[in-house]
């Protein structure tokens, strides 16, 4: 028996015997128990004739079947099912239900008394909340956010959230690294490998640290990606226009108070309008920006913005920023809030201050629960929209998303196009607070799509990046455009590519045919097949599948009853090589592609050494790179 219940819930040996062999009369092996593994101790029990001395009660336990997905912001519940983390806790009373009951009177002795006032409470169940979040689009977040933060090495990770801009639904709401709800007390990898070198005290800060959802929990320097608040508040004071030529000059830096201030750009960007300013992310132009427009004004709008308040989101934990008082806002101070350092804000707030941008100026409350059903009377509460206030006009919006469309068409923010798409953006690269300069730079990238009628925007942030930059607009930005190159399109948002890839080709279905009839159908389109089977044998699984578009000269891997065995090979490192190079590397690999822009390659959506099954697609986003701008 004791080997029985050790295997089957995979528990330690000793353990169990300890607690078989001890003397209470009751001892409890194992809780919260899935149901495939009690059915395996019946099986066992009913054939080997143990029909006494174990007791199997019947309980509840949450489960979430995506386990990892959206872990940061679900949140878990404890034993007793209550709401521990995230949304688990800021709706625990909702979600949890009331148990049954039964009340009767009672004479002196305890005794019932036999009469009909005995009344029954039926068990209630909690409620259900429908999320915004979209699990396909959580997904492909995820995905991408994972690979940024390992491929740039980022020592505190990584967050991204992809945000309606006029219902303020949160689409996707990522942290990485995550962890697996399901069994939330573990270390996640990452973890695990400093694990058994903490005290116990480290090891219970690591796991609230773990849990943290850095979108909603954590605040951090925005940096450049501020300096599109600081363009709206100037442009709705008539402080300047979009396109004064001449109107800033950066001669690489800027003195405050005997302070030399640098630019990225050294050397300067010399005579500048606004909209260079932006393009060239330049911060001695926002500084003297923010010295026309003034502490006073500026801390008006961005009360306005939201920014010094929670945005009020309906999960745990949400953090409070932190700025300068404002009579304490000198000239050092204000030149640093100008391109978004040395103040701190979460990541919701800004894409929600953004959001206000692309919404013609009209800042929404962030919603993450959209509808609580009672299952008990089947009533459906729906959250609605909520409009906070109109924070700029919207001939001022406009005019700022204009010139967020030119940051990706001609400045920093190229590597954020997406091909079809109206993309408007702004790169972010702040710098470590001399105070804590273990914490790294945060390079970052926020996006709105399309420009005009935006539907989605998205701020990708990667804390500590280590790898060969730590520029927004390098690491950041294509990042997102990958993610958006697969959400748009998903959503049903139109691209406005006329020149679409005529060389793309649509995958046909080849299962139940021969080989020989495969090759034929390939062959007019242009695709080798490769296969071990003869002509004669029947297909019966395909890599790609079928309705999967891939580039021209592509290879399909065809597999039979008899020659089933698929074939790995290696991903190859493509970031820098022309579209040519590429493809034949690919090509080598028996690896098919899906490309994005033309230039060199800046991103490839499976990295470099990964193994893959042979005849995989591997999308591509080649970008003309130009000097980089923080």
């Amino acid at each position: 028996m004791l080997g029985a219940l050790s295997d089957i819930f995979e528990l330690n040996y000793d353990e169990v015997f300890e607690k078989v062999n001890s003397s209470k009369s009751v001892e409890t092996i194992i809780q919260k128990v899935d149901s495939d593994k009690v059915s395996e101790l019946q099986n066992w029990m009913k054939e080997n004739e143990v029909y006494s001395g174990i007791n199997i009660d019947e309980d509840t336990k949450r489960t979430y079947p995506y386990n990892n997905l959206a872990s940061n912001l679900i949140g878990f519940t404890g034993s007793d099912s209550n709401g521990l983390a995230g949304i688990e806790y800021y709706w625990d009373s909702t979600l949890t239900g009331t148990n049954g009951r039964i009340t009767t009177s009672i004479d002196a002795t305890q005794d019932t008394i036999p009469d009909e006032s005995e009344k029954y409470f039926d068990a209630l169940d909690g409620s259900n909340i429908t999320l915004s979040i979209d699990v396909n689009i959580q997904s492909i977040v995820e995905k991408y956010l994972k690979q940024a933060v390992t491929d740039n090495n980022c020592k505190n990770g990584g967050s991204m959230i992809l945000m309606n801009p006029s219902t303020g639904d949160i689409l996707a709401m990522a942290t990485y690294p995550d962890y697996n709800l399901n069994t939330p007390f573990t270390p996640n990898e990452s973890l695990s490998l400093v694990w058994d070198t903490l005290s116990s005290e480290e090891k219970t800060n690591s796991l609230y640290k773990m849990y943290s959802n850095k979108c909603v929990n954590e605040t951090y320097e925005p940096g450049s990606v501020f300096k599109i608040i600081l363009a709206s508040i100037a442009l709705e004071e008539n402080i300047t226009q979009t396109d004064i030529s001449g109107d800033f000059y950066c001669p690489g830096y800027e003195m405050v108070n005997g302070i030399k201030i640098k630019c990225a750009n050294t050397s300067g960007h010399g005579s500048q309008s606004l909209r260079n300013a932006l393009e060239n992310s330049c911060n001695p132009a926002l500084i003297q920006l923010g010295q026309r427009i003034g502490a006073d004004t500026l801390y008006k709008y961005f009360g306005a913005f939201g920014l010094f308040d929670r945005t009020g989101i309906t999960t745990s934990g949400e953090a409070s920023s932190q700025f300068h008082s404002l009579d304490s806002v000198g000239n050092v101070e204000l030149a640093t809030i100008s391109f978004g350092q040395r103040f701190t804000i979460t990541p919701l707030q800004m894409i929600t201050a953004a959001c206000a941008i692309a919404n013609d100026g009209v800042l929404v409350k962030p919603r993450v629960v959209t509808k609580i059903e009672d299952p008990n009377t089947g009533t459906i509460t729906n959250v609605d929209v909520e409009e906070v206030r109109q924070v700029i006009s919207s001939s001022t919006a406009a005019q700022v998303r204009s010139m967020m469309r030119s940051v990706v068409v001609d400045g920093g923010g190229q590597s954020g196009y997406v091909k079809g798409y109206d993309i408007g953006g702004k790169t972010g690269t702040s710098e470590p607070n001399s105070s804590n300069e273990d914490a790294g730079y945060v390079a970052s990238f926020l996006a709105i799509a399309p420009v005009e009628n935006t539907q989605v925007v998205a701020l990708l942030s990667l804390y500590g990046p280590q790898g060969d930059s730590h520029y927004g607009g390098t690491i950041a930005a294509p990042v997102v455009a990958q993610v958006l190159s697969e959400v748009l399109p998903y959503l049903g948002i139109p691209s406005n590519d006329d020149n679409s890839d005529s060389n793309s080709i649509t995958i046909p279905d080849l299962q139940n045919k021969t080989v020989a009839e495969a090759k034929a159908i390939l062959d007019e389109q242009e695709i080798s097949l490769i296969t071990s089977a003869e002509d004669s044998e029947i297909i019966t699984s395909q890599t790609p599948k079928a309705g999967v578009s891939i580039s021209s000269n592509g290879v399909v891997m065809a597999y039979t009853e008899q020659h089933g065995d698929s074939v790995s090979t290696t991903v190859p490192d493509l970031k820098g090589k022309s579209l040519y190079q590429a493809i034949t590397a690919l090509k080598n690999a028996n690896l098919n592609v899906q490309t994005t822009g033309s230039g060199t390659v800046v991103s490839q959506d499976i990295s470099a050494g990964v193994s893959v099954e042979q005849g995989t697609v591997v999308k591509i986003t080649l970008q003309n790179v130009t000097s980089e701008l923080h």
